[in-house]
């Protein structure tokens, strides 16, 4: 077996890179699911993964489990992600294996994050397994990831930008519709109604806008806890005219959606570990503007160039105390873009641009192989920008 993922679940966020490293190893590849989790904890993901001719359930039997802890002793490369695959790492770094560990960045509430069970395990088997002089590297799944290794002396220097790939399909940009210059400039906003997603975000600066007398529509998928809290705050800022509350919808619906939009706003704070909805915006040609807490944020966004870069909210901040820097910033970005259509068609294009040649399933699976081939080498990345680059 040339390479094997071990990660919690098959879900979307693994799925398209798997299906290209099935293809391009000749089907010498392996994908481990290590829990059954069930539906309603796969956030949203329905999909049946369950006929992908290189998934082996390792909780499915203890033939399936012996298998996979064989997969970590003879494959040419494992890569390991989370605490649930820190056995089958413990047992490949006692061979000093050629390995990744996979994740997105541990430090999301600072260095108290350390003292959480998974990561301090995590933590305590890198440096009590002496794993720094080891071939292990790791693929930051995050734009914080890094940083966060650095600080804690873990993987200094062996550390690659990675991420979650969403499929990218040929889009046309130029001759697609421009919504930019419609007389209305229609937004959208889709996430879990969660107080790290920060829906009272866009309601606030829908208000702003309308004072200020834009024409838009602000159209907000989704659901969650706080729903009917972002529809009475709508109600209470007499919004309601230009907010509209789309419910939840199927993916490819989403993305067909997503070409009818002209802004993308995607307002999480740092809780945010990757954002997959940032890929697919991007990809469907609208103009991300995102926080830059966000995890894909200052792997994707060129500011300026592929989309726009706004303050992170507080993660403290609420519905009842929002955080101002934060809906300034925001406000800030969003009307320079409705005040500049042409600098809008700029970034539509190049963000389409990005995911279609750098930021997509396949050029990451190969780019993967790639550096497998040159650390076996003893070389590092030929990859200046983009998956595979040094994080």
């Amino acid at each position: 077996m040339k390479i094997v993922f071990y990660s919690l679940v098959l879900n979307y966020h693994q799925a398209n890179v798997a299906d290209e490293l099935w293809e391009l190893t000749e089907h010498s590849y392996c994908f481990v699911e290590l829990t059954n989790l069930q539906a309603e904890h796969r956030k949203g993901d329905t999909h049946d993964y369950s006929d992908r001719p290189y998934l082996l359930r390792a909780w499915q039997s203890e033939e399936n489990y012996n298998k996979a802890m064989e997969l970590a002793r003879t494959a040419e490369c494992c890569v390991f992600s989370g605490v649930q695959a820190l056995h089958f790492q413990k047992e490949r770094m006692k061979l000093c294996l050629l390995s990744f560990d996979m994740s997105e960045r541990w430090l999301k509430r600072g260095i108290l994050n350390l003292f959480s069970p998974p990561i301090l395990r995590m933590f305590l088997a890198y440096h009590l397994g002496n794993w720094r002089k080891k071939p292990l590297y790791k693929l930051c799944c995050s734009a914080f990831a890094a940083g966060d290794q650095y600080k804690l002396f873990t993987y200094r220097g062996r550390c690659y930008k990675w991420g979650y790939f969403t499929k990218a399909g040929k889009m046309d940009v130029e001759a697609s519709t421009d919504v930019s210059t419609s007389n209305i400039t229609p937004l959208m906003w889709c996430s879990r109604y969660l107080m790290l997603k920060h829906p009272e975000l866009p309601i606030l600066m829908a208000q702003r806008l309308k004072e200020k007398g834009y024409r838009f529509v602000l159209d907000m998928y989704g659901n969650g806890a706080h729903e009917e809290q972002a529809k009475q705050l709508a109600k209470e800022l007499d919004v309601e005219d230009v907010v509209r509350f789309m419910g939840v919808k199927p993916n490819e619906e989403l993305l067909s959606d997503m070409r009818e939009h002209s802004i993308f706003l995607f307002t999480s704070d740092r809780n945010e570990g990757w954002g997959a909805v940032a890929n697919e915006s991007m990809a469907n040609g609208c103009v991300l503007v995102a926080s830059d807490g966000i995890g894909s944020s200052p792997y994707l966004i060129g500011d300026g160039e592929t989309g726009l870069l706004f303050k992170s909210p507080h993660i403290l901040s609420t519905f009842g105390k929002p955080d101002r820097r934060a809906l300034n910033s925001l406000c800030e970005q969003v009307e320079y873009l409705l005040d500049n259509p042409q600098e809008w068609q700029k970034m539509r294009q190049n963000s389409v641009a990005l995911m279609q040649k750098m930021w997509n399933p396949r050029v990451a699976a190969e780019r993967l192989l790639i550096l497998i081939g040159k650390l076996q080498k003893g070389e590092g990345t030929p990859f200046a920008e983009g998956p595979c680059s040094e994080a």
